[in-house]
């Protein structure tokens, strides 16, 4: 995890906590390839050195999960037969087709967000003869998409207020299914968050547009409750960068050597709003000073490493 991995789990965990409810960790390692246990085993690590410790945590996890702390249902490489129930149920409504696209089925699998460079999919594929698609898939397997409908949605964020947009021009048809049959981040989470009962979601506003496609999902698979939405502003570099593991941002790794737990949850707490100065903070004082009124709505400017280290619980480390 980076900084803003952190950042987001602090601040989901201390909503469900001042609300009196539970807080669920679930890895989402749909992408086999990449995404494997070692990885995942640090990511546990990590929280429970912060002192985050999930609800859903299993001192006996199966055999399957292979990680203590957590059970093999909470990980999406072990839940295909749910996804499966819920793509078939599109398919029976006539909502799912073939797409040979290749460039958007590589993402997949993984959160969309702004930095990614998506556009909208013009619907090629949703206009292919029956004809057109028995030649391409001699060649090639398909990746599935789901038929968006020209219209309106709407919701309320916890944080950002009213979002609204326009399904066909704003989201249009999405990957619910890759090529290479793993299912797409979207489908997942849905049906995960709904049969696991996630009545609160908290990420950052970069994943504000994905919302309006869960939301369609939401309705299609008849599931009855949507959850509640807040959305962060983004912790970014000095040129306004988006923080990423892929640029190695202001990692664990880094910040554990030169912060303490209470030192990390502090700078969070301060980067977003809610205190006013940096300082060490407990959980147990994080949790009594979070506000969702506090939190900032705009982006915040992190320094980098250097920086980070002379803020730092040992300053004379630089």
């Amino acid at each position: 995890m980076h900084l803003g991995n952190v950042y987001s789990a602090l601040l989901s965990y201390l909503s469900a906590k001042k609300s009196g409810g539970e807080w669920i960790l679930r890895i989402e390692d749909l992408d086999r390839q990449r995404c494997k246990k070692e990885y995942s085993a640090r990511l546990l690590e990590d929280l429970l050195w912060l002192g985050l410790k999930w609800d859903n945590f299993s001192s006996s996890p199966a055999q399957s999960a292979s990680l203590p702390g957590l059970s093999s249902e909470f990980f999406q490489s072990n839940r295909d037969s749910f996804y499966i129930n819920a793509f078939d149920l599109l398919c029976q409504k006539g909502l799912v087709y073939d797409c040979f696209c290749r460039r958007a089925d590589l993402l997949a699998s993984s959160a969309p967000h702004a930095s990614d460079g998506r556009t909208i999919y013009s619907g090629k594929c949703r206009k292919l003869s029956e004809a057109e698609k028995s030649l391409l898939l001699k060649e090639r397997s398909s990746a599935k998409r789901i038929i968006v409908e020209n219209r309106e949605l709407s919701f309320v964020d916890g944080n950002f207020g009213l979002q609204k947009c326009n399904l066909a021009s704003n989201c249009g048809d999405f990957i619910i299914r890759r090529a290479d049959l793993n299912f797409a981040y979207q489908l997942a989470v849905v049906v995960d968050d709904a049969l696991m009962g996630v009545d609160e979601v908290v990420r950052g506003r970069d994943l504000i547009s994905s919302t309006f496609e869960q939301i369609y999902l939401y309705e299609k698979l008849d599931f009855p409750k949507l959850p509640r939405f807040f959305h962060l502003p983004l912790l970014v570099s000095e040129d306004g960068r988006r923080l990423s593991k892929r640029d190695k941002d202001t990692d664990m790794g880094f910040l554990r050597e030169n912060l303490t737990p209470q030192g990390l949850i502090g700078k969070i707490l301060f980067l977003c709003g809610i205190i006013e100065k940096e300082e060490k903070m407990s959980l147990e004082e994080a949790l009594s000073a979070f506000d969702w009124q506090k939190v900032t709505r705009e982006d915040v400017k992190c320094a980098e490493k250097k920086a980070v280290l002379y803020l730092s619980d040992s300053p004379h480390k630089l």
